[in-house]
Order: C-alpha cells, then structure tokens, then sequence
C-alpha cells in the first residue's frame, strides 16, 4: 500500500474517530440540555491549522528514467486563518458559511463552504458538528486550481457570555479533488486527479449578534374554591415557568385576610374570624443560583361571604304594548325583597320618548319616538343599599304606507323601460349628443312622455342613465364614449320634456359588459324573433355580443324597474346598429312579353 493510500487512510479512521466520540458526547449532554436563548447569527473568527492530506505534481520534479511526474506530498500548513458566518434557523440548527485559508513554501489552500450546522446548547457549553460543501482552491506552482471540496467536523465553544464565547477546539475532516490533467499524462491517473484528505484544527472567538432577549420566569395562582363562607379554607395552588429545572425554588406566601400556610407550591388559607369581603393571595418564587431573571410572583382573589343578603327582585309590565307614535303607556313595577326589607322603586329610564314615574308606576310618552321598540328601565333598591333592575318594552308601530293612486299604478305598468342602443363609436366628440337612430328615438320619446305624466304624481322620482361600451376601445376612450352616449340619452330627454334635475348618469366604460351566456338568453327568449331568425342571429354571435353591449340602460328610482335588454332586432334601423348598413329595397323590374314572330312564308 502507498505512502499516500496509508495517510488517506488513516486521516479517514481518524476523522471517524473524533465525529464518533463527539457525537457520544452530545447525545449524552443533548439529554440535560437546557432551554435556552440562542443568538440569531455567529461569527467565528481564529487560528486555522491544516494538513492537506495528499500528494500533487510538481514542474521539475520527475523520474529522469521515465519522465513521469514524482509525487510531492503537500506540507501541513500551520500559517492559516479560519472564518465562518452562521444563522440559526432553529435553537439548533443554522445554516453555516465557512472560509479557511492555509499557506506555506509557495502553497496556500482556501476553502469556501456552505451547509448545515447542529448545536447542542447547555448552561455553559455549546457543541457542534457541521457538514459543508464547497470550492477548494489550490494555489501550486502550476497556478491557482479549484476544485470540489467537503468539510465534516465539529468543536466545542465555552460561554463566555450573551455576546461572545470562546472555541476551545475545532476539528474537521477535510476533503478535496483537483485536477492535473492538463500537465500530467494519462498513464499517471494517480496525480491527474488528486483528491486530498486531510485535516484541519481551529480555535478563536464566537461574536453573537441578535437572538431573543432572555425569558424571564412566571407563575400563576389559582384559588381553589373562589368563594366560601367565613370558617371555610382555601387552597391556593402555583405553577411556576421558566426557571432552571435544576435549581431549587424557594416559594413565599402572603394573604390579605386569613391565616395562610403554605408548603412548595400550594397554600391553605384558614378564613376563620375574618370578615366578609375580597381577599388576595401572592405567592413569590425565588432562585437564589440564578444571576438574572430570577423571580416571579402571582396573585390568587378570593372571596368570603357572610350570612346572605338577598337582593332585592323585581318585573315590569307595560300597557299598551304597542302604540302610534304621540301615544302614552302606563308602565307598572312589582318590587320585592326575599328579606323583607323595604324598597322603592326610583330611577326610570326610557330609550325614546320620555318617561316620568312616581313610586312603581310610569308614564311613557312617545311624542316624536320613531318606529321600532322603546325599552323602559326601572330601579328597585333596598335599604341595604342592595339593587336590582328589571325592563319592558313598548313598541311604536310605523305610520301606515300612503296609498298609491290608480291611476300612478297605471303609470308604472305603463312605463315599459327599454334599453337605448347605439352604432359603433357613436356619439362622436365632435357631436357628443348625437348617435341615435330613429328607432332609438322614438323608444326615447314614448318613456319621455309617460314619465312627464308619472313625474306630476311622484315629484321625487329619477331615471337613471348607465351608458356602456363594448370592449374594443382602450379603456379611458370607452369611459368617454359611455359618458357621451348619456349625455346624448340625457339630451334628447330633456328636449322631450323630461326634466334635467330628475335625470342621473352613470358611465361604466366596459365594466359589467352583459357576457355570451346573457346575450345569448336575450336572443333565445327574443318573443319578436322567429326560430328561424334566432339560429341566423346566434351564428354571427360575436358582432351580436359588441352590439348588445353599444348601450344605455335605464332604472326608474322610484320602483327599481330596469330596462329590458334586448337588442332590436326588428327595427328597420337594426343593421345600422349591429354594424351594417341600411339598403333600400329597389322595385321589382317590369317584364313585358315579347310578341311571338310569324316566319314569312317565302
């Protein structure tokens, strides 16, 4: 076996070695380990010493029988620095950044590494072990190499205190392969591509940054039971949190009444010759070992009641239980003590209207209370000063809804809403209120005409304008196209005689465009339209979607009736609409017959 084989070898049995012991160590140590507040981040800085573990070739040093490459078996280098940056994820865990750097006699190796690191947190002891990968650089005198490396390892830090600590020991099994190939020939496979396995030691400072400030220890009382009569005990019971289970917790008691005795964490409080009232336990816990954060203390209330004293009871009833508004209600209290004491009933009160009393009766007055329940309050106090209330309720009926007149009902029925449509990109901005073709005009004329009527019955009703436009257009030249189609709608109903002040606009862009589904149903419960006419409509559904939604919807406040949608199919004007054109229908050409012609008879 090589020389280079047997220190392999024996770097590998090594390296084993230490990983197995350490880990031994920390699954004893992880058993007692105690709950701590770890930093969120460390930074190690120290000594790095390292033997490479392998051989490389060397220009100028070769067999003069062969000319092959004689190994040259790479000197431990004890110059060297090590740094490695964590961030704690976990307690426990971190992830790890790590660099090394070795030099001597014209060589220097630099690791930079990255992986997992798994620490064991005790009082004053942290161990770790790592497991990296990364990038070896070795600089020979054939140049700078990179190539993959691995570090396993780990070490121990002593605590020094919340800011730094100090490693007492690092050791790690370094790996690395680089390669040669360019300057040694193939039939030396060995030194083509090296791969080193060696070792590194480390020692120095861990600085700590950040990390949760350190749980203070609490307790907490409960009294066992709340309430008892004078003569009774009570048992207070403690349960403490976040103190070092190791230590030994010295626990006092005091109580604002009673005699209290306690033992650990429970006390019993003897309520004997004490009057009634409300009492408190506390208890303090102490850990006399501890430095910092070391005592918590609780409170427990108690009450101890005297011979009962009953409060006073008390009902309410009110007459009438419902009424108009502007109308009164007697309000009468039935008052009692279960002790025979003496009450009077005082202190009335009421949520709407007004309410005066006298004794356990009471007026409530409704002038001007809106509909809904009024709730009257009364209060019954003994001359212990021991009180009680009771409530009733009286309900104000809403006046009853005015009556609408036949002939307004006419009027609504009548006033059959449909929607006004337009051609594509009309009304223009040079004339914002135009675009409407004939038979959208008259639609316009026949609801202004039935509104004037129905206006003179309702003063206060609206019609509300919602222009729309399809989506083709950018989306402020659609809002502008809606915008001037109201307006257009707006326009002709006010030169109708349908008052501006009772017309309101809503321009939509192509926001709430009616979807293929809906446009399809429009068509298909279409009762202007022939089956026929229905299927010849649905096969140019897209132009039929555009044009249906080329609209202006509109709603009558007043009942909330909303324009029926459907596209009119029927108008002579419908083409113009949907996107075509309107073509005159030429007369028929008159045919004459032509006279038969008789042959001359030669």
């Amino acid at each position: 076996m090589s020389r280079i084989c047997r220190l392999r070898n024996s770097w590998i049995v090594s390296s084993g070695l230490i990983l197995i012991l350490l880990t031994s160590t920390l699954s004893v140590v992880a058993s007692g380990q105690e709950q701590t507040n770890p930093p969120k981040a460390d930074l190690f800085a120290g000594y790095q010493w390292l033997d490479p573990g392998g051989s490389i070739p060397q220009p100028g040093n070769t067999d003069p029988s062969t000319g092959q490459f004689l190994p040259n078996r790479l000197p431990s280098m004890p110059q060297g620095f090590g740094l490695a940056f964590a961030y704690n994820f976990h307690p426990n865990v971190a992830l790890e950044g790590d660099y090394g750097g070795n030099w001597k006699s014209g060589f220097n190796i630099n690791t930079y590494s990255v992986g997992p690191r798994v620490t064991w947190r005790t009082e004053g002891l942290n161990m770790f072990i790592h497991s990296l990968v990364g990038v070896s650089q070795l600089n020979s005198p054939f140049g700078g190499r990179h190539g993959f490396g691995a570090i396993l390892g780990g070490g121990i830090d002593l605590t020094v205190n919340k800011y730094f600590n100090i490693r007492l020991f690092e050791a790690d099994y370094q790996v690395a392969r680089q390669n040669f190939a360019q300057f040694v020939p193939t039939d030396q496979p060995d030194l083509r591509r090296v791969r080193l396995d060696g070792a590194r030691l480390r020692t120095g400072i861990v600085f700590n940054f950040g990390g949760a400030p350190a749980v203070p220890p609490t307790a907490s009382c409960s009294a066992q039971p709340t309430e008892v009569m004078v003569g009774e005990p009570v048992t207070i019971n403690a349960t403490v949190n976040n103190f070092n289970p190791k230590h030994t917790i010295t626990y006092t008691w005091a109580s604002t009444g009673g005699k209290i005795t306690g033992k650990d964490n429970t006390a019993t409080v003897d309520t004997n010759n004490i009057a009634g009232g409300n009492y408190t336990a506390t208890l303090r816990a102490t850990d006399a070992r501890a430095k910092n954060n070391n005592e918590a203390s609780c409170t427990a209330n108690f009450t101890v009641k005297e011979p009962p004293k009953n409060p006073p009871t008390m009902s309410c009833t009110a007459n009438p239980t419902s009424l108009q508004a502007g109308g009164t209600a007697t309000v009468t209290c039935d008052c009692k003590s279960p002790d025979n004491v003496e009450v009077n009933v005082a202190t009335w009160t009421a949520s709407a209207g007004s309410i005066s009393g006298s004794g356990n009766t009471g007026t409530l007055t409704t002038a001007g209370a809106p509909p809904g329940p009024i709730t009257v309050t009364a209060a019954c106090t003994d001359k212990r000063g021991l009180n009680t209330n009771a409530t009733t309720q009286v309900t104000i009926e809403a006046p009853p809804a005015p009556q609408v007149s036949p002939e307004v009902q006419r009027l609504e029925q009548r006033l059959a809403l449909h929607s006004v449509y337009f051609p594509t990109a009309q009304p223009t901005a040079a004339n914002a209120k135009g675009g409407l073709l004939k038979s959208q005009q008259q639609t316009l004329t026949d609801l202004a005409s039935d509104f004037q009527k129905y206006v003179q019955a309702k003063p206060d009703a609206h019609l509300i304008l919602e222009g729309h436009a399809d989506p083709r257009g950018g989306q402020e030249y659609n809002q502008k196209l809606s915008e001037r189609r109201v307006e257009s709608v707006k326009s002709f109903l006010v030169a109708h005689g349908v008052p501006e002040a009772n017309i309101d606009t809503k321009a939509l862009g192509d926001q709430h465009n009616l979807t293929p589904d809906e446009v399809k149903a429009s068509v298909e419960t279409n009762p202007d339209l022939t089956p026929g006419e229905r299927a010849r409509i649905l096969k140019n559904s897209r132009t039929i979607i555009l044009a249906s939604n080329r609209r202006v919807d509109i709603t009558l406040s007043t009942t909330g009736q909303t324009s029926v949608r459907q596209f009119p199919f029927n108008a002579a004007d419908s083409l113009s609409l949907i996107g075509g054109r309107e073509v005159a229908k030429k007369p028929a050409a008159k045919t004459t017959k032509k006279k038969p012609t008789t042959k001359k008879k030669p």
